[in-house]
């Protein structure tokens, strides 16, 4: 953990055979301007306006971003917010905040960023931790995340009267164009994929709303899809190569047909002439401040 400020927020989780894999910076960084493209804009407006009444907007708000790998959360939405802010970034590799320390920020007034890192393991937050807090964001988390976890990060938001922006969230819908017969099987198989040892991917979504609903919380959903032509090229390649890999490990026996399918839809990226359309969900919860009677 680098930075300053008070004790850590998350507790840590010990390494061992059980650790979820890392996500490389490269791959992060190829997909942050998709990403920036695809967020809910539509969600902004009430966020400020939840905001606006904040009490530490004087002194500068404390956002926490949980999963922020590179930060790349952080560039989006500081710069679309007013105020001064201290960004708390919450990652379990070092490596990732190594970056993400390093991003330069200013607010959409010119007011002050600072940041701090802190490595731990985000999904288990508590009220507690949040004490202070203006606001918790993060982006692609919930669908890598069980039900017991999104409880917790539910109970952890509403508990401290903390607004939730959650960005990015997989919706298990694809296309692409031109179509081909092994379209569905292979979302199938990766919807499934997403889905193992617990984890909700597809249904992270509903399952967070009816958790930030079910304890007074006010939810706001909008579709954030990437939509990927010619210009993302090289993101939807690697997007491929993942969501295909995934299909065949949870399904072996596509193993024959992915191989060609994967090989032509590879050949279509580079010939500039596929087009992908990945869905997701951006989910933002407005829980009652703490202290206001339900």
């Amino acid at each position: 953990m680098t930075g300053t400020g008070g004790g850590a927020t998350v507790r840590l989780r010990d390494g061992g055979p059980e650790e979820p894999p890392r996500y490389a910076p490269e791959w992060l960084q190829l997909r942050e301007s998709a990403d920036a493209a695809a967020r809910a804009r539509e969600l902004l407006d009430p966020l400020r306006v939840r905001l606006s009444g904040d009490p530490g907007r004087d002194r500068g708000r404390a956002v926490h971003d949980l999963g922020c790998g590179t930060g790349s959360m952080g560039r989006w939405l500081a710069p679309r917010l007013d105020g001064a802010q201290h960004w708390v970034l919450h990652d379990r590799d070092p490596y990732l905040l190594h970056f993400a320390a390093a991003s330069p920020r200013a607010a959409a007034d010119g007011s002050r960023v600072t940041v701090e890192t802190r490595r731990g393991d985000v999904s288990r937050l508590t009220p507690d931790a949040l004490t202070g807090a203006s606001l918790v964001t993060a982006s692609a988390l919930l669908d890598v995340l069980t039900r017991e976890q999104i409880e917790a990060l539910a109970d952890a938001c509403t508990g401290a009267g903390c607004p939730a922006l959650l960005t990015l969230s997989v919706a298990g819908r694809v296309e692409i164009g031109p179509g081909d017969p092994l379209d569905a099987e292979i979302a199938e198989a990766f919807n499934a994929h997403q889905r193992r040892d617990g984890l909700l991917g597809p249904d992270a979504v509903t399952v967070a709303c009816e958790a930030f609903s079910a304890r007074g919380a006010t939810v706001r959903l909008h579709p954030s899809p990437w939509r990927l032509g010619p210009e993302e090229a090289a993101l939807t390649e690697q997007w491929l190569r993942g969501w295909v890999g995934a299909a065949v490990e949870q399904r072996p026996e596509l193993r024959g047909p992915a191989e060609p399918y994967l090989k032509a839809r590879l050949a279509a990226c580079a010939a500039g002439t596929l087009r992908v359309t990945v869905h997701h969900t951006d989910l933002l919860a407005l829980p009652r401040p703490t202290g206001e009677a339900a």
